[in-house]
């Protein structure tokens, strides 16, 4: 029966992948909840003014 070979460390097993800590610690964090309210926001401004200038509905 063959027997399993053990490497120790695991550096064979990690299959070139690399995490960053650090990178991950010093990046801007922002809540998704945040991004899609502002994209809300900027669609409706953006059809309010349309709509006082005249451009909307386009026909």
């Amino acid at each position: 029966m063959a027997q399993k070979k053990s490497s120790g460390n695991g550096l064979m097993s990690s299959a070139g992948l690399m995490r960053y800590y650090e990178a991950d610690k010093k990046a801007i964090h922002v809540d998704p909840k945040t991004v899609v309210a502002v994209g809300v926001v900027i669609g409706l401004a953006i059809l309010v003014l349309d709509a006082n200038f005249g451009m909307w509905p386009v026909v």
